[in-house]
């Protein structure tokens, strides 16, 4: 064979030498490694299927898809892209971070709901689905507000004359008094006491008002947390 001809073999062999190992399992892993990519990951496992490296591929690829999914989710910053996440990764790396921007998300809606509708119910609503939420304490400054305090109607020896005389002020000022409460003897308190539904200022000193151009004794008190532990019934 003459010299030329052994040398382009040579050469040729070299080549078929270099590309052998370009494409070798470590060549392609450092490849993959080195692009960071799904397609890469999953080339090499075509690849090499029965490379001891194809679990590591296969969970840098479900790595790389939970971080696409949660950036993307992040990106719409809407209550159903985050539940979407949620519920394609319920263990996935971004989870906690998911749940509390979810939350949030809620609080501020509910939250703008309570404000919007402007009742007691809708303040309390929002505080017992949200207790630990920024504007938990805001919500209950507005019940209290609104509903912070009673009229007070009168304090009797005995149950019975309470209830008799409760009774008898819902049948007097039906319009006024949509509900009188009999609030049972507690503590150094050894009298049965009336009081009115839970109202605003503004409206229990109003209603006492009322009461008293019609002769009846009342007094305007502020409600205390859970009516400083008293045992309360409507009538």
């Amino acid at each position: 064979m003459k010299k030329t001809s052994l040398a382009s073999f040579g050469v040729c062999l070299l080549a078929a030498g270099v590309l052998a190992g370009c494409s070798s399992p470590n060549a392609d892993w450092q490849k993959a490694s080195t692009q960071g990519t799904v397609a890469a990951y999953r080339s090499f496992i075509q690849h090499h299927p029965d490379d001891p490296r194809v679990q590591q591929a296969r969970n840098r690829i479900e790595s790389l898809q939970d971080q696409h999914a949660w950036q993307s989710a992040k990106s719409a910053g809407t209550v159903q892209s985050y539940q979407q996440y949620l519920a394609q990764y319920p263990n996935g790396a971004y989870t906690a971070e998911a749940q509390g921007a979810l939350t949030s998300l809620k609080e501020a809606s509910a939250w703008q709901s309570a404000k919007s509708a402007g009742t007691v119910a809708a303040y309390e609503a929002f505080v017992s689905q949200f207790p630990s939420a920024t504007e938990a304490s805001k919500a209950q400054a507005a019940i209290d507000t609104l509903a912070g305090f009673q009229v007070e109607l009168g304090r009797y020896r005995t149950a019975s004359a309470a209830s008799t005389a409760a009774q008898q002020l819902k049948s007097r000022f039906a319009s006024l008094l949509t509900q009188v409460q009999v609030i049972a003897p507690s503590g150094t308190q050894k009298l049965t006491t009336l009081r009115s539904q839970q109202m605003s200022h503004a409206a229990a000193l109003a209603a006492c008002a009322t009461l008293r151009r019609s002769h009846q004794s009342c007094s305007v008190v502020k409600i205390q947390a859970k009516s400083g532990g008293l045992s309360l019934s409507g009538l």
